[in-house]
């Protein structure tokens, strides 16, 4: 039965989900020249881009960027899934665009053809701007499989020396990964009428990373989870809390710090964990001078190093976060 003219259809989860991604504020913006309101995407490297862009990703062949409308085209649940996987532009751009060398500049929205398929054909095609270690040859027939692939080098690279040689000098040394799962909100902040658009941002040294917008919602579920890459300098891990605004600036609605030193140090002292049984092999305890609103206990479960977190946000009226991490050792 065909569904009468005036009604509305509702979108598919797919697309909502799609939708989501694109609020999220590094997707606001084309991953390779900056314009805004990006309506296509490669659905394989996992990037939103602006009209102009997608004409020369079409270019370098299916093989190495497949491009797709964001509201014209029809996406698989494995394509989504691709795209929520890489964690959006700004999380690739800090693949793909790591060391951009003399001679390439990122080019603007209004520049020519030429500037731009030079750029872009250097950044996915050559892979020039990839530390060396990283690059890979050929391009995955799954649209996962190219994250996959980039991020086992990228973990089989962390312990580079930052003085090795020229190319390297000033690169960070990574001792592990941190993974993390925004679980949920409760009780935050109301920033519009009645209500918040909350997402939450994740920053960990030079790293910024953050969840999909849950709309008009003050105990958000997110169950989101976000791979952090923990340089031997670390400090704390900072997350922020932010309303999603279309036509102004996104309001905060609180923030915290986590103090992950109890949870590496634990996990070093113990080193192949797998070879333990569930058990508690740490804490951070709660006090004046941090954000927890009980004890936080790091603990081995089936073999992984684990912390539940429970969060009082800081500088706002009201608001708790639940967090979940994992450490990853550098050889998992």
């Amino acid at each position: 039965m065909n569904r009468p003219p005036h009604v509305p259809e509702r979108p598919t989860s797919g697309k909502r989900r799609l939708r989501n991604l694109l609020l999220q504020r590094d997707n606001r913006s084309c991953a390779d020249c900056g314009a805004p309101d990006p309506k296509w995407a490669s659905a394989n490297i996992g990037v939103f881009i602006c009209l102009k862009c997608s004409g020369v990703h079409r270019s370098l062949g299916t093989h190495i960027s497949r491009v797709l409308s964001v509201t014209l085209d029809e996406w698989t649940d494995d394509e989504i899934d691709a795209m929520g996987e890489v964690g959006g532009n700004a999380a690739a751009n800090s693949i793909y665009e790591a060391f951009i060398p003399e001679g390439h500049s990122k080019p603007g929205p209004n520049s020519s053809h030429d500037e731009r398929a030079f750029f872009i054909r250097s950044k996915y095609e050559t892979q020039a701007f990839l530390k060396p270690s990283l690059r890979i040859t050929s391009f995955p027939v799954k649209p996962a499989s190219l994250q996959t692939s980039l991020s086992n080098k990228i973990m089989n690279s962390f312990r580079i020396s930052s003085t090795s040689s020229n190319e390297s000098a000033g690169m960070v040394e990574f001792i592990g990964c941190l993974k993390v799962k925004v679980v949920k909100g409760t009780n935050l902040a109301v920033r519009d009428m009645l209500s918040s658009d909350p997402y939450v941002v994740l920053i960990l040294g030079k790293q910024k990373l953050q969840t999909n917008v849950v709309k008009s919602n003050l105990n958000p579920v997110w169950n989101e989870e976000l791979m952090l890459s923990v340089p031997q300098d670390y400090g704390p891990l900072k997350v922020q809390v932010y309303d999603y605004d279309t036509f102004s600036a996104d309001d905060i609605m609180g923030e915290a710090e986590i103090d992950i030193q109890p949870m590496i140090t634990s996990a070093n002292a113990f080193g192949d964990v797998g070879a333990y049984p569930n058990m508690q092999i740490g804490k951070w305890y709660k006090s004046a001078d941090n954000a927890l609103i009980e004890d936080s206990t790091v603990n081995i479960v089936d073999g992984k190093v684990k912390q539940d977190l429970r969060l009082k946000l800081q500088n706002v009226e009201s608001g708790e976060m639940d967090l979940e991490l994992e450490w990853v050792a550098l050889d998992q």
